[in-house]
């Protein structure tokens, strides 16, 4: 199967779904796809590997490379800095893979800004509700953390539906059926 872009954005909101259909193209194609591993200032969660899930770095450290332009986009959400280094994605496409990046709306109107040139993805939730179940299911955040995702969802989605945006939505209120609207957003072009 070929690609006509070197690098997606795959964007949505935490809890969209967005690291499970990943992690299920990239066993499926392991030879085809690179992820572009993002730094980020928090601390690992339970079984969460640097330099593979994340680069987990200093706050210091990345407020200095973001200033120094290393950076393709970057965002502070709960006290945490996230961003996607220029040499993460050039890591990738140097190895002929297909690169593909995992950022937040912030990160999708950075990337505008840049001559990467990629096709944007959007992974959405069918409901804020069942967003809502999604990210209290998971256990990981106190109640400050699951309101401010959600409140940060409310305007990521209204910014995705902006016309021009997106290549493609999909709305995962099934996994089997995402996954394969997600595989002709990058397969059929």
């Amino acid at each position: 199967m070929q690609t006509a872009s070197k690098i997606f954005v795959i964007a949505g909101p935490s809890g969209s779904g967005k690291s499970t259909l990943l992690k299920r193209l990239f066993a499926e194609y392991p030879d085809t796809f690179g992820f572009s591993v993002s730094h980020t200032t928090r601390a690992p969660r339970a079984g969460e590997v640097n330099g593979k899930d994340y680069h987990f770095v200093a706050k210091d450290v990345m407020e200095r490379e973001v200033a120094d332009g290393k950076f393709i986009e970057s965002a502070t959400f709960s006290g945490n800095m996230y961003g996607t280094s220029v040499k993460a994605v050039e890591d990738v496409v140097e190895t002929g893979k297909v690169c593909m990046l995992d950022i937040d709306m912030q990160g999708v109107q950075a990337v505008k800004k840049t001559n990467l040139n990629p096709r944007y993805i959007c992974i959405r939730p069918p409901s804020l509700e069942i967003l809502e179940q999604r990210l209290r299911g998971r256990g990981t955040e106190k109640e400050e953390g699951v309101l401010a995702r959600l409140e940060a969802a409310t305007r990521e989605l209204e910014y995705a539906e902006q016309p021009g945006v997106f290549d493609r939505i999909i709305v995962n209120d099934d996994l089997e059926a995402a996954y394969k609207s997600l595989k002709e957003a990058i397969f059929t072009q």
